[in-house]
């Protein structure tokens, strides 16, 4: 009796000890590693916005709905690429729904019922209804199309009535949007001493001689720079160095290369599969099948590959002909004869002369410079090189090269109509007039409109699952035999076949490293609170033909800047501080003409002179646009000489030999809607920037994908 007490004593006791091992064994070592909520651990927070925080269950539940939009518009789902830009997406809309919501409702700005429908079916159509509402019979937007739409609206799928719904939310936003940045538009204003300002930078001129000693002219070894002064500097400019979050690795990448045995037997394959197109009864069916990368059956003559048109005079129908090596891919070909098309295709190149206006004479100025440049052509000169000084649009550093076009109206009508006019290749006997200006035309491909029946199997050649596993066997022993940088270090210089990459400053929500483009998993491992510098992964991460090992070498904080975070752009900033000094130190000591200072001074040192300078768009020669040595000069007296100064590049001793005075202006106006225009420019930048910092906004996505 004594022992069913002792057991019904104890039996409380022992329950609560089960119950806490099925809490630990459901959370796992999740509390231990800071990952669960529970006991002051972090949070599921995926961001803070405006002090709102965003949870992951609730961030996810919107890229959920965001990505079943998307497949249902496009048939397919996201690649990894694409679902990146969902959570942009996505996590754009939070900071629009709150950051942005907090300044409009603060201005008592929104939309009414009454302006949304005018937005939508009104007199002030916005753009993105007229562009989801055109009719495609006139390509003209049809309002009717929209009435229609929405008295069907109610007896939609639920999911369309939805998406609508979104739809008018967005383009409300977007209405807001632009009150409020017209607001802030309407609220800049440019004064007369502003414009007046802004006149005389861009009229009054002003000549000078100075001697002129670069920076770089005192040799970077000489001049030591120290943490303190590293520090010093840090301080005295920290707005100018912002903190970010970032990290900074290395990594051994051990590239999955095709065997000798995987090319046989890939050659094996590619000879089967010619024997098998030959007789298959479906070729193009067949020819998709088989393909890693698919192409049309029927071909334009533009679209066949370059090595493929050499031969294509000698294919037979029914024959099969390749393989034809394009990379790593292989193309073999059963031809089944041409089709003619309504359209032709042709290829030329063209060298444009545009007149400088549109009056009578600058055309005949050009035109006679085009018939120059042809007689050019025609004497045996080369058309490529023409083009490239001549030519006065984008096709210029291309030789002319215009590529291949159809007689679609993809040209405009008078150039092809000249073109489609010619027969065969070569240069046209004259010069082509458009409203562009004047063109000297050489076809290179004449035009045709026969398309090519081309069943094609392209196979990439690829290394077999043997030799994948033999190389990920030989990176996870790396991994696990060197798992610190120090050790990886150790390991490069015993083994110089070991190829090193390395990545610096990687932001949290990066997807690329390098040339690597799906290597967010790479990035996760360097930012994961658990991963410390000096740290190596100790795991592989595979990539495309390649597996990595990685190392991370160095991690910035946004909350806690240090002169490592920018320890070059620091050094340069203080080195050139100290030569200044130097320069500047020995330069004082010199009497003297500017002749007389810079041959004293010795090497390095340069007398120059400028004239008709403008404070706006003045260059110093070899100083180049030095701001500080611009205005220096610009405020001395004719005829005097300036006290040596350093510029932003050199240390200057100027003399001003003469000045223009811009004469006033009764009239600033030009100049104050100049400056007016480039601060319109940038409103909305600023804007967005302000109110994104004003929100204090943090971006945790690095954590959860």
């Amino acid at each position: 009796m004594a022992l069913i007490t002792k057991i019904r004593e104890k039996s409380g006791i022992a329950a609560a000890a089960i119950a806490i091992s099925l809490v630990l064994f459901l959370i796992g070592s999740d509390i231990f590693q800071g990952k669960s909520s529970l006991f002051g651990g972090s949070s599921q927070e995926v961001g803070n916005i405006a002090g709102e925080s965003i949870l992951i269950q609730d961030f996810q539940k919107k890229v959920e709905e965001a990505t079943a939009n998307y497949t249902a518009q496009t048939g397919k789902g996201p690649s990894e690429q694409e679902a990146t830009m969902i959570r942009d997406q996505v996590w754009n809309q939070y900071v629009l729904d709150i950051a942005y919501k907090k300044e409009f409702d603060a201005l008592g700005l929104k939309v009414s019922e009454e302006e949304l429908i005018d937005m939508v079916q009104g007199n002030y159509i916005h753009p993105s209804v007229r562009q989801q509402f055109t009719n495609p019979q006139t390509g003209q937007f049809d309002k009717t199309f929209v009435i229609q739409f929405l008295k069907n609206l109610k007896t939609m799928p639920v999911q369309q009535q939805q998406a609508w719904a979104n739809f008018e939310k967005s383009i409300s936003q977007d209405r807001i949007r632009t009150k409020y940045e017209n607001l802030m538009r309407l609220s800049n204003y440019v004064t007369q001493a502003d414009a007046a300002k802004e006149y005389q930078a861009q009229t009054a001129k002003f000549s000078a001689r100075f001697v002129y000693v670069p920076f770089f002219s005192v040799s970077d070894s000489t001049v030591k720079v120290t943490d303190a002064q590293l520090e010093d500097y840090l301080a005295k400019h920290k707005d100018q160095y912002k903190g970010t979050n970032t990290r900074s690795i290395q990594y051994a990448t051990f590239p999955v290369i095709p065997t000798k045995q995987d090319t046989a037997e890939f050659y094996n394959q590619i000879k089967k599969l010619a024997k098998d197109l030959a007789v298959a009864p479906n070729d193009s069916a067949f020819a998709m099948l088989n393909s890693d990368v698919r192409t049309p059956y029927l071909l334009p003559y533009a679209e066949i590959p370059a090595a493929v048109k050499t031969q294509l005079a000698t294919f037979q129908v029914g024959g099969i002909y390749g393989p034809f090596k394009e990379g790593l891919t292989y193309s073999i070909y059963k031809y089944g004869g041409v089709k003619k098309d309504s359209l032709f295709t042709m290829r030329a190149s063209h060298i444009l002369i545009a007149p400088a206006n549109k009056s009578d004479s600058a055309k005949a100025q050009a035109r006679q410079r085009a018939e120059a440049v042809l007689a050019q052509v025609k004497g045996g000169g080369s058309f490529e090189t023409l083009a490239q000084m001549n030519g006065m649009d984008g096709t210029a550093q291309n030789g002319g090269d215009l590529g291949y076009f159809k007689n679609n109206g993809s040209m405009v009508k008078s150039f092809e109509k000249a073109l489609f006019g010619f027969n065969g290749t070569g240069l046209m006997p004259g010069v082509i007039e458009t409203d562009y200006g004047f063109h000297v035309v050489k076809v290179t491909d004449a035009k045709t409109n026969t398309s090519y029946k081309l069943a094609a199997i392209n196979k990439t050649i690829a290394p077999s699952q043997a030799t994948l596993d033999k190389v990920f066997t030989q990176a996870d022993a790396f991994a696990n035999a060197n798992g610190t940088q120090g050790a990886f270090e150790v390991a490069m210089k015993k083994d110089k076949n070991i190829i090193m990459m390395r990545a610096d400053r990687l932001l949290e929500n990066a997807s690329a490293v390098n040339n690597l483009s799906n290597a967010r998993e790479i990035v996760r491992w360097a930012f994961d609170e658990n991963t410390a510098v000096g740290d190596g992964s100790k795991k592989v991460f595979e990539q495309e033909n390649q597996y990595i090992v990685a190392y991370l070498t160095g991690k910035t904080d946004k909350d806690n800047v240090t002169i490592n975070d920018f320890r070059e752009e620091l050094t340069a900033m203080v080195r050139n501080q100290l030569k200044g000094e130097q320069i500047s130190a020995k330069l004082s000591g010199i009497k003297g003409s500017l002749e007389q200072i810079a041959q004293k001074y010795g090497a390095g040192a340069l007398v120059e002179t400028v004239q008709d300078l403008t404070l706006s768009s003045g260059m110093l020669n070899t100083a180049g646009p030095d701001a500080i040595a611009l205005g220096r000069i610009a405020g001395l007296r004719n005829g005097k000489r300036s006290a040596v100064f350093v510029g932003d590049n050199g240390v200057f001793i100027a003399e001003k030999t003469g000045s223009v005075v811009a004469p006033s202006l009764a009239d600033y106006s030009i100049y104050k809607n100049q400056i007016q225009s480039m601060n319109l420019q940038r409103t909305s930048f600023y804007i967005n920037e302000a109110i994104k910092e004003n929100a204090k906004i943090e971006d945790k996505r690095y954590k959860f994908y």
